[in-house]
């Protein structure tokens, strides 16, 4: 019963040890894509009104 449990146990860990990994991974691209658009942003600078 209880090595069981402590399969069951050590499954879920993994599984969220995988997931937490994958979901930092996500930020982590979305704050380099945010980064590379707001330096892109100042880069090219306000571009003229077009009468």
């Amino acid at each position: 019963m209880f090595l069981g449990l402590a399969l069951v146990l050590f499954v879920i860990w993994i599984l969220c040890l995988l997931v937490f990994k994958i979901t930092m991974a996500g930020i982590h691209l979305l704050i380099i894509i945010a980064v590379i658009a707001f330096i892109v942003h100042f880069v090219r600078g306000r571009s003229a009104p077009t009468p």
